[in-house]
C-alpha cells in the first residue's frame, strides 16, 4: 500500500509542484483539502502518514498553525505526522513548538533537504 499524504491549503499550481514531489521522490499519493473542518473530517475517516499545511490557507488565507494547533489538540489525531509549508523560520519554529515536525518551504522544493526530511514518512 502507497503512502498518503494530505495536502491542506495550498494553491492549485503548489499543489501540483507538491504532488508531483511526493509521486515522484516517494510513489505516494496525494489528497487535498482546503479548510479546518473538511481536512479533519479526512483525517477522521481515512489513513495518512503526512499532512501538509500551508502556513496560509488559499481558500481563505486563514492560519495554518491553527490547523496544526486543532489535529495536535484531538486525541484520535494528535499522532499523525504534520510539516508546515512555509518559507518562513519564525512559522517553521511556531509550528515545531504546537507539535509539527521540521517542514520546509515552497523556495525549497527542489532542494534533496526537503526529500530527506519527507523520507522518514514516505518511503516504504
Amino acid at each position: 500500500m502507497s503512502k498518503r499524504v494530505l495536502d491542506v491549503g495550498q494553491c492549485d499550481f503548489d499543489h501540483g509542484a507538491i504532488g508531483r514531489l511526493v509521486a515522484d521522490s516517494f510513489a505516494a499519493a496525494i489528497v487535498r483539502t482546503h479548510h479546518l473542518d473538511d481536512t479533519l473530517a479526512r483525517l477522521k475517516s481515512e489513513p495518512f502518514d503526512l499532512v501538509l499545511i500551508n502556513r496560509k490557507l488559499d481558500a481563505d488565507h486563514s492560519d495554518g498553525l491553527a490547523i496544526v494547533a486543532a489535529i495536535k489538540a484531538d486525541a484520535s489525531l494528535a499522532a499523525t505526522p504534520v510539516m508546515l509549508v512555509s518559507n518562513f523560520p519564525e512559522a517553521q519554529a511556531a509550528a515545531v513548538a504546537a507539535g509539527a515536525a521540521p517542514g520546509f518551504g515552497k523556495a525549497e522544493l527542489s532542494l534533496p533537504a526537503t526529500r530527506e526530511k519527507l523520507r522518514p514518512f514516505l518511503e516504504e
